[in-house]
């Protein structure tokens, strides 16, 4: 079980700031590369001194908003036993609305869009980011365009090729490259601000608003790109298991905060003056001499900001395995001492492929901006819609203050939405496409799995009933424990069918187990192994993991030493069915989903690994299934 981490020293509560700032600020923290670049892309907002202030006041009110208020001091309330994150938002909200099915299933229905619109975000994010940074390039030399899209596609490779090797290395990094990157956010705008003061006077919101009264259309263009400067507020939460709400409260309101105002508000400032450098405002406000150093530190912060992202897909993909969502993939744990640092190699490289394409088709930071902006709004809006149920059913305060309270942030979510949604031909059409794809998987997964639990309850014989049979003549018993692995709680496996009717033998104990994944992040050893005694030496099994937790079937029988098991690990087999698939015309699918299953099925990782059985005690027996 995870510990939730200790900030109450002054030492512990430096070094999870530091960490935060590396890992949950790093996407958000590398926004001011492009966001404002955006907003006066291709002449959408004229560059008049009221229309910069009045951009300024919407980037500063939207920080303010959306960040400070909805995710730094609301969400990061919704904890669900320590850990935060979409699935974990989910979880709660549907255990919240357990007494209302239909309700229930659509809320899991749309946290999982998000889950899957997720893994848009994460092929969007290391290709936009790392070519916003690689764009100085041109900056400080214009001959250097061409170089632009193959240099990003190197750092990318490197990045993705280094996965397998775990981020405990280069982890160590993040916080001081990321804090220092912070500090020459606020170096880079300290200069400009001190020049042109009057920029300051963007802080009062009268600006935002006069600025959305004067053009309306203008104005809701532009909060299309506008939105780009709080990419990566979803990592607040997400990552609220590793770092706890006081580091990350912390590291938003003391550095990280500020070091973006301040270096927003320099670009702005440096615009009223020089409009002519808003084609690249964040290297422009650089001198000469600092260009490449520059360019080097944002490509390394970028790099940081992907791998926070790409870290992530593989947690999200753990426990969306674990919550029944996905098939078993193949998953490396790539630290002795971190259970959650996992690396999947399927999704690594599908990542990569989805982002090498990305960068080549798209070629620029900007064109991929309309393509970001959407991914961060569905999540941004369906986080909201749950957290309205968790405070509502869960937490049981009053209705009026949770529409209040939800609602504002609904308003401001739901208005970025639309301003996004118009740009779907732009680049949109690419985040939407990955999540509906990953839906559909997601969706047929559950659903196939249903269907066959649905059908191999239908043929199970009750194990009572079985074992009560068969102890009449009993068969030869030969030395060893037998565990069989089986999905149905008091249903007969097929294994230990074809077992009798192969081998015509018994082990001298066996244990009947099935695994149960839970919606809450972690179960402790003390709540891990459930036990019922059937006689003759034979022993129903139930082992609870929660989403988070490592599915280590050996580990958690080692909990029934003392409660009339005798394990031992040399004389113990592990006996599992193989089914296979079969697809039929008229099933509960239509057919191409029933295919689509069937081949996700078979191409699964096999359940030995994912449970952590010893591949030298294995014996798996298969069988045919229609659904």
């Amino acid at each position: 079980m995870s510990a939730a981490p200790n900030s109450k020293t002054p030492g512990a509560l430096a070094a999870l700031t530091l960490g935060a700032i590396g890992v949950v600020y790093g996407d958000i923290g590398t926004s001011p590369l492009y966001a404002l670049k955006e907003v006066f892309a291709h002449g959408r907002v004229p560059l008049t001194p009221d229309n910069i202030l009045g951009i300024l006041s919407l980037v500063f009110w939207t920080l303010t908003v959306i960040v400070s208020l909805k995710y730094v001091l609301l969400i990061l309330r919704a904890d669900n036993n320590g850990e935060g994150g979409l699935i974990a938002m989910l979880a709660l909200a549907s255990q919240a609305v357990k007494e209302h099915p239909r309700l229930r299933e659509s809320l899991l229905l749309l946290g999982i869009f998000g889950t899957a619109i997720f893994f848009g975000d994460g092929v969007i994010t290391p290709a936009i980011s790392v070519l916003s940074a690689v764009e100085g390039l041109e900056v400080a030399a214009p001959a250097l365009h061409r170089f632009i899209v193959p240099v990003t596609l190197v750092v990318l490779t490197l990045l993705f090729a280094a996965q397998r090797f775990g981020t405990s290395v280069v982890g160590r990094m993040f916080g001081p490259v990321t804090l220092l990157w912070f500090i020459v956010l606020a170096t880079l705008g300290v200069p400009h601000i001190v020049q042109h003061p009057q920029v300051l006077a963007a802080l009062s919101p009268h600006h935002a608003l006069g600025f959305m009264l004067a053009h309306p259309g203008t104005a809701f263009v532009a909060l299309g790109a506008v939105v780009l400067c709080v990419t990566g507020a979803e990592a607040l939460y997400a990552d609220l298991g590793h770092f706890g709400k006081r580091p990350i409260r912390l590291a938003w309101f003391a550095v990280v905060m500020p070091a973006l105002v301040i270096n927003y508000f320099g670009q702005g400032a440096m615009l009223l003056y020089q409009p002519e450098n808003v084609k690249n405002p964040f290297y422009e406000m650089a001198p000469a001499w600092a260009l490449f150093p520059l360019i080097g530190l944002a490509t390394l912060a970028t790099v940081i900001a992907s791998q926070a992202l790409i870290t992530a897909a593989f947690s999200v993909t753990k426990q969306a395995m674990q919550l029944g969502y996905l098939p078993r993939l193949r998953i490396q744990h790539t630290s002795v001492r971190e259970a959650g640092q996992v690396y999947v190699p399927f999704v690594n490289w599908a990542l990569y492929g989805c982002v090498v394409f990305a960068v080549v088709v798209f070629a620029s930071s900007g064109a991929l901006a309309s393509a970001y902006g959407i991914a961060v709004t569905i999540d941004m809006t369906i986080t909201t819609v749950m957290t309205f149920f968790v405070i509502r059913w869960a937490w049981k305060l009053p209705l009026a203050l949770c529409v209040a309270t939800t609602g504002l942030f609904f308003v401001v979510d739901i208005t970025f939405f639309a301003a996004n949604a118009v740009k779907v031909l732009e680049g949109g059409w690419f985040p939407l496409v990955i999540g509906g794809l990953m839906f559909t998987l997601m969706v047929t997964w559950k659903h196939g799995r249903a269907l066959l639990g649905e059908r191999l309850r239908s043929e199970a014989i009750e194990l009572d009933l079985f074992l009560e049979s068969i102890f009449i003549n009993p068969p030869l018993r030969v030395p060893g424990t037998a565990v069989f692995l089986s999905a149905e709680q008091g249903s007969t496996p097929f294994a230990l069918l074809h077992n009798l009717k192969h081998n015509k033998v018994l082990h001298e104990q066996n244990l009947f187990v099935t695994v149960q994944h839970h919606e809450v992040p972690w179960i402790g050893f003390d709540r891990r192994c459930e036990i019922e005694a059937l006689g003759h030496d034979c022993w129903q099994v139930t082992l609870h993991f929660g989403f988070k937790n490592d599915p280590d079937v050996p580990e958690a029988l080692k909990t029934l030493t003392g409660r009339g098991v005798q394990l031992n690990e040399m004389e113990t087999s592990y006996f599992l069915s193989r089914d296979t698939v079969v697809p039929t015309f008229g099933g509960s699918m239509p057919l191409w989903r029933e295919k689509l299953f069937a081949s996700m099925h078979r191409n699964a990782a096999g359940a030995a690994d994912f449970l952590h059985l010893p591949t030298n005690r294995i014996v798996e027996l298969g069988s045919k299934i229609e659904i």
